[in-house]
């Protein structure tokens, strides 16, 4: 062979390799992804590439004139129907998380999120199509009335839910304080029954703490809303001179539904820094890294996290990236899997959109939506247990940081003993 012939393959090799970089990068950033199957062998090129169909608009005005014109009972609502026309737009992307919401809605949400609004008191999601309670709010009308997380809620007043966004149900459910409500619900598989709630003013404190056992300090994180972080900051403060000498610290966030994201990442840095929160990957499959730096009170310190179904979202966030980054044991049930980032947005007249965006992934690549976080210990509270004021998680997560299990080689190491 020349030398001629050698430069030729060697030139041809660096061209191909050159072209598949350049048409990778190329298609990764235009929005295709590629999935390879081995067995059967199978290549799949899906664009995520936002949509340049074109429609026409020319239906929807059609059927528009005529209601405006032919419906009975004129003259219609032009500000309803716009409302109604969107809400069936989203709807129809078949994701109970991408919503929008009517002015009222919206800033009933809005509020709620900063700790205060009227209603029952009760965070709502759709699994399987259904939709149930994710978590009941401590000190709310709707635990009062014994409503639980994983609820059914089969109708709201005389309206069936099927069918029903999570906005919808919101906007039916919340109300004027003192004014009733009657929510026909179904706990596992029993008989449905209607439980009648008077609604009320709902003020949430989203962080609370108190001191177990001399050293131990229990903080409850109840949502991640606009005024958390400085919540957690002076909860966090007063831990440090109270309690100079912590053995440990539990962190419950049992139906805790979530809030905002970013809340949870820097939540995070006050257990460890310079490591990854979660991973933020949009629909072109691009992956973002969220991490902390700063150094919180708690670096070294035991944590052990306490999680029920009731726990979504940035608690999921929060539960996962210390049990992968620290080794905190998760104590309690399986979280509810909710694994979607929401954008929202406000309009100028008050109404709102939420948009999923993207997914978020554990600081080890796992995603959690429908799966939820495993325990590394099982307890489940039952309604008795509840009834007798008897919490036998928070009791384990105690007696672990007494006993010195604080990570979870220790307890894999105590199981097989």
């Amino acid at each position: 062979m020349t030398k001629f012939e050698i430069f030729q393959i060697y030139a041809t090799s660096l061209l191909l390799i050159l072209s598949a970089f350049f048409g990778g990068w190329w298609f990764g950033k235009a929005g295709y992804l590629f999935e390879i199957r081995r067995n059967p062998p199978e290549l799949k090129v899906i664009n995520r590439s936002p949509s340049s169909q074109t429609i026409d608009f020319d239906l929807f005005w059609k059927v528009w004139t005529m209601l405006q014109s032919d419906y009975l009972e004129r003259p219609v609502d032009g500000k309803k129907m716009l409302y109604g026309a969107i809400e069936g737009m989203v709807k129809s992307l078949g994701d109970p998380y991408t919503s929008y919401l009517s002015p009222e809605i919206n800033d009933s949400v809005n509020n709620a999120l900063n700790g205060t609004y009227e209603g029952i008191g009760a965070e709502l999601g759709i699994k399987d199509g259904q939709l149930i309670v994710v978590a009941p709010i401590d000190g709310s009308p709707a635990k009062a009335a014994g409503i639980q997380s994983g609820d059914k809620i089969l109708k709201i007043d005389d309206i069936i839910t099927v069918g029903l966004g999570v906005s919808e149900a919101v906007g039916k459910i919340r109300g004027s304080a003192g004014t009733m409500v009657a929510l026909t619900i179904q706990r596992n598989n029993e008989e449905p029954y209607v439980v009648n709630i008077k609604r009320g003013k709902i003020v949430i404190a989203s962080v609370t703490w108190e001191k177990k056992a001399e050293s131990i300090a229990y903080i409850r994180l109840s949502r991640f809303g606009a005024d958390t972080n400085d919540e957690w900051d002076k909860a966090v403060a007063k831990i440090n001179v109270e309690m100079r000498n912590l053995d440990g610290v539990v962190l419950d966030m049992r139906g805790n539904p979530g809030g905002y994201m970013m809340s949870a990442v820097y939540i995070a840095g006050e257990f460890f820094k310079d490591k990854v929160v979660m991973y933020q990957e949009a629909a072109t499959g691009e992956q973002t890294a969220l991490d902390t730096k700063r150094v919180g009170i708690f670096h070294g310190v035991p944590v052990i996290v306490l999680l029920d179904r009731g726990s979504a979202s940035a608690a999921e966030i929060l539960g996962a990236a210390l049990r992968e980054n620290i080794d905190a044991p998760v104590v309690g049930e399986k979280s509810f899997g909710k694994g979607t980032i929401q954008d929202a947005k406000d309009f100028e007249d008050g109404s709102g959109i939420h948009i999923t965006i993207a997914k978020w992934l554990t600081p080890k690549k796992q995603w959690v939506h429908k799966n939820g976080i495993d325990p590394d210990i099982s307890i489940e509270r039952t309604t008795e247990d509840m009834k007798n004021n008897v919490d036998k998680q928070l009791e384990k997560a105690i007696e672990l940081i007494k006993q010195g299990i604080t990570d979870r080689n220790s307890i894999e190491s105590t199981k097989e003993d």
